[in-house]
């Protein structure tokens, strides 16, 4: 059984002038099985949104999912117009 770990990542993509206000949410965690899980949550700032939960036997696995949904993160710029910020 792998140690349990958590890592998180916010970002925010807001241009009041384009009407743009999203939010976007990644948790990585393992669960009580010992699978780890990747928790995305998006939509739009202050609505209830979307999520999807998926799970992964081992980090690695995890870990690329984790990589593919931040790089596409950063090409926001191109697709909406906005680019996504980091949230503390």
């Amino acid at each position: 059984m792998e140690t349990p770990f958590s890592q998180s990542w916010h970002w925010q993509a807001i241009d009041p002038s384009r009407n743009v206000a999203r939010a976007y949410d990644l948790w990585i965690e393992t669960d009580l099985f010992g699978w780890i899980t990747i928790e995305r949550r998006w939509g739009r700032i202050g609505s209830k949104g979307r999520a999807v939960t998926t799970s992964y036997p081992d980090r690695a696995t995890a870990d690329v999912i984790a990589q593919q949904i931040r790089t596409r993160r950063e090409s926001a710029i191109k697709r909406i117009g906005v680019r996504y910020r980091a949230v503390g």
